[in-house]
């Protein structure tokens, strides 16, 4: 609209666009739309059409016994359970192997006065090395 009215002042887009937007719409959301889809649809309806009554009565009764349920499955909901689980899974190795590797490192540097330098050995650096596999095994994707 701005370049349109540089070129020519006394244009008025919305005039001029009105008609084409008017036919547009009519055709698209409009009564003729809305015939031509109902015309495209009649094949399907009429073979839905008589089950219908049916149809309804069984919901309702099913509703009224409370056996309605509802079934919702979605590939997109299943693999995000997956990833949510496997993340969970990282973060609690995460945690224990952190935890492991600052009790196995404590452990070496406070304790070699009360129990032997071998013991001490073993069991911090048995901490600290598992506590290591755990942070490494978590970081993987």
């Amino acid at each position: 609209e701005g370049l349109g009215r540089q070129l020519y002042p006394q244009l008025d887009l919305w005039t001029t666009a009105k008609p084409f937007l008017e036919r547009w719409a009519d055709e698209q959301v409009g009564v003729r739309a809305f015939i031509k889809r109902t015309k495209e649809n009649l094949p399907l309806v009429s073979e839905t059409l008589p089950d219908l009554p049916i149809k309804a009565h069984r919901l309702i009764d099913d509703a009224l016994e409370g056996r309605l349920e509802l079934k919702w499955k979605s590939e997109e909901l299943v693999k995000m359970r997956i990833e949510m689980n496997r993340n969970n899974s990282r973060i609690i190795q995460a945690v224990a192997g952190g935890s492991m590797l600052v009790s196995g490192t404590l452990f070496l540097s406070l304790t070699p006065i009360v129990f032997t330098m071998t013991t001490t050995l073993l069991i911090g650096g048995g901490l600290g090395a598992t506590g290591l596999v755990l942070l490494l095994n978590s970081s993987r994707s």
